[in-house]
C-alpha cells in the first residue's frame, strides 16, 4: 500500500526513531508498504519516519540500468535495514542528494566516502554491509532520517538561508 510522505517542515521529521524489537507481520507490512511508497514516488531510499512511523527502519533500492537504458528497481534488490548502526566510516565524498520529504531540491552534500553498517533484516537476523559508492551515500542519508536529521541541515549557512527562502516561496505557490 502506498502511504503519504511526510513533507518538510513537518516536525515529525525531527523525531529520533525507536529501535525495533518485534520482527513480526506488522514490521513486514511496514517494509512492504515502504517499498510500494518508495517506488511510486521514484525514490531510491525511504526511512519509516518519512511515512510517519518512528521506527529505526529504512529501505534502499538503487536502480539498475537494463539493456534498454531504463532504470529498474526489482523488489529482490531492495535492502531492508532495521536498527542500523554505523560501525566504521572514512574518507570524504560530495554527492548531489535529494529527498522525498523535500521534493524538487537537490544539493551537493559532504559525507563519508566509506561506511560499514551493522543491522538486522526483516526476520531479526544480524547482517553487515559496507560500501564506498552511491550506496554509502544513501545509507548515511537514510540513517540521518532515523536520527531526526535532514540533508538540508548539512548545507552552509548561506545555502540554507537561500533554500529556506526558495522553499517558503514554493510552498506558498502550491497551497
Amino acid at each position: 500500500m502506498v502511504r503519504d510522505i511526510v513533507i518538510y517542515p513537518d516536525k515529525r521529521l525531527k523525531v529520533v526513531s525507536k529501535e525495533v524489537t518485534s520482527f513480526d507481520s506488522e514490521l513486514h507490512t511496514l517494509l512492504d508498504d515502504m517499498y510500494d511508497t518508495m517506488i511510486s514516488k521514484k525514490g531510491v531510499g525511504l526511512a519509516a519516519i518519512q511515512i510517519a512511523v518512528p521506527k529505526r527502519v529504512l529501505i534502499i533500492n538503487i536502480p539498475l540500468d537494463d539493456e534498454n537504458g531504463k532504470d529498474e528497481q526489482p523488489r529482490e534488490n531492495t535492502l531492508e535495514i532495521i536498527n542500523p548502526v554505523i560501525v566504521e566510516k572514512s574518507g570524504i565524498n560530495r554527492h548531489q542528494e535529494g529527498c522525498l520529504s523535500v521534493p524538487g531540491i537537490y544539493e551537493n552534500i559532504e559525507r563519508a566516502k566509506y561506511v560499514q553498517i551493522e543491522y538486522q533484516d526483516r526476520y531479526g537476523k544480524k547482517c553487515k554491509i559496507e560500501d564506498d559508492g552511491f550506496l554509502s551515500i544513501a545509507l548515511q542519508h537514510e540513517i540521518d532520517h532515523l536520527n531526526g536529521k535532514l540533508f538540508i541541515e548539512k548545507l552552509s549557512f548561506i545555502k540554507r538561508k537561500k533554500f529556506e527562502k526558495e522553499w517558503k516561496k514554493r510552498r506558498k505557490n502550491t497551497l
